[in-house]
Formats: structure tokens, C-alpha cells, sequence
């Protein structure tokens, strides 16, 4: 398996595979959806976009072309064949973590972080997830499916297991998600209080994160399949990413559920746009 950089990339994310530290990869795929699709579109919408958006982010005091990050573009995924394209995002994701780079994903619904955080676990004994989301995704099963954007992090904790998730901002899920919650994982509903505590707490564990655009409240953030009154507002998502750099080992971060055809105005594609500067940088800090 080999990649190359694409003719389209995110801003000045052009460097060659070979010479990078991060490298940028999208996931278009929504094929268990349970609402409104639209999040395969999400990746090349977001490298467009990007065309606007200033190198240098005064938050992290960084500029994007001071950096080698490689942009592969969409991976080629086989259209209905649900097993198949998470196979191929797994092996994408090994591929990158055994030549020592740190994966940046562009989702694509939820589910595709399933592959991605199995491939970190088998490299990682210890990791350790943060994920940001309006919804559990703890459900076993879901419209018969047993894999799908709403129940992958509760498969995922077979392989990370107890003590391992740290989820924030949830607002939506079936009751007995909540009450498995309780015994296996670390839940905060509503807001993000108390995540500058398990960020001291996993200083030093390596760590992925993984954002549902659609922690944030609709009208911040329109553009995507689920959306959930109530949520964060934008600036409680960049103080987030202020307590991120505190972290010592963030090994992968990714965005997902950004549905670009659901907000013609563009503006949830722009907020994609910005977060994912802040995430790249946030991975070569």
C-alpha cells in the first residue's frame, strides 16, 4: 500500500507522503446513516473551503505551511459494502501508524472511527479516547446492525475497555446507553466541565480524539445528519482544543458528520474547515 498527495489538498497540507509527520485522509462514506446522509461529501467539501481560510492560526500561535503534513484525499471505498470499506480504512490507518505518522480523519458518519481507533489500539496497549458528541453511540445494535454510527463506541470498548473513554457534550441516546455508561466509561452530558481534569489525568497516556461536529448546537452547526438542540457553542470547542496542547501524546485526532449539502449557506462547512487547522497543528505541536 502506498499513498500519494492529491491534486486537491487541505490548504497547504501538499507535502509528499514520505516527507510528512501528520497526514490528512477522508472517509466518504454514510451508508449507515440513521437520518439525514449527506457526510461522504465531507471531505472534498472541506478541502475547497480551505482555499479561504488563513494559514496561521493565532490560537495555537502555528502556521500550517511551517509543517510537513500530506493530504491523501478520499480513500476509494466500495459503494454498499459496509464491512469491506471499514477494512480498507483500518489497513489505511496501520499503514500510516507503522511508518511512524500521526493519521488525521475526515469523516464520513461516525462509524469509520471504529476501524481507525482498532488499528491505534493494536499499536497502543494504553490508549486512551476523548471523544466530543451529542450522542452516546453506545447502542449494541441498531436497525438490526450491529456496526453503525450509533453504536460504534460501544463496540469499541471491547477492545479498550473499562476506564479507557472519556466522552463530553452528550445530550442524546436510549436510557440504558446512559445506565451501561455508568459502569464502563467516563460521561459528561450537556457540556464539557470537568475536561480540563482528564486532561491532566491522561497527560502523559497516549491519547486519540475524536470530534462529532454535531457536539455543537445546531445553530453553530447545521450541516449534519443528527442534529441535537442544546449543544456547544464554538468557542467551548476552541477552549477545548487550548486544553488539548496540554496533552503530551495525542497520537490521531478526527472530525466526523459534517453533512455539507444540509447547510447551504456554508457555514458548517467553514466551522470544519477552521477545526480541522487547529487539529492538524494540535498534532505537530
Amino acid at each position: 500500500m502506498s499513498f500519494k498527495k492529491v491534486d486537491l489538498s487541505f490548504q497547504s497540507c501538499n507535502s509528499e507522503y514520505e516527507e510528512s509527520d501528520v497526514v490528512i485522509f477522508s472517509v466518504p462514506m454514510d451508508a449507515t446513516t440513521s437520518f439525514r446522509p449527506g457526510t461522504r461529501f465531507a471531505g472534498n467539501h472541506i478541502r475547497i473551503d480551505s482555499i479561504g481560510l488563513e494559514w496561521y492560526s493565532p490560537y495555537r500561535n502555528m502556521d500550517l505551511k511551517d509543517y510537513k503534513t500530506s493530504d491523501i484525499g478520499d480513500l476509494d471505498l466500495p459503494i454498499g459494502a459496509v464491512e469491506d470499506a471499514l477494512d480498507i480504512v483500518y489497513n489505511t490507518t496501520k499503514k500510516i501508524l507503522e511508518d511512524n505518522k500521526k493519521p488525521v480523519m475526515i469523516g464520513g458518519e461516525h462509524l469509520v472511527t471504529y476501524p481507525v481507533l482498532k488499528a491505534f489500539s493494536e499499536k497502543y496497549e494504553d490508549l486512551h479516547v476523548i471523544h466530543l458528541d451529542a450522542h452516546t453511540d453506545l447502542r449494541e445494535e441498531f436497525f438490526g446492525r450491529e456496526l453503525s454510527h450509533a453504536t460504534f463506541m460501544y463496540h469499541a470498548h471491547k477492545f479498550l475497555g473499562d476506564g479507557k473513554i472519556f466522552q463530553f457534550g452528550i445530550r442524546s441516546g436510549d436510557k440504558l446507553e446512559f445506565i451501561w455508561a455508568k459502569e464502563h466509561i467516563h460521561q459528561r452530558k450537556f457540556d464539557f466541565y470537568g475536561l480540563d481534569t482528564v486532561v491532566e489525568k491522561l497527560k502523559d497516556k497516549p491519547v486519540y480524539i475524536t470530534i462529532d461536529l454535531d457536539v455543537l448546537d445546531p445553530g453553530v452547526f447545521p450541516g449534519t445528519g443528527t442534529p441535537e438542540p442544546g449543544g456547544m457553542q464554538y468557542k467551548d470547542l476552541l477552549n477545548a482544543f487550548d486544553l488539548f496542547e496540554k496533552l503530551n501524546n495525542i497520537v490521531g485526532m478526527d472530525i466526523v458528520e459534517l453533512a455539507p449539502n444540509l447547510d447551504p449557506s456554508g457555514a458548517s462547512t467553514a466551522v470544519a474547515v477552521k477545526s480541522l487547522r487547529e487539529i492538524v497543528l494540535l498534532l505537530h505541536k
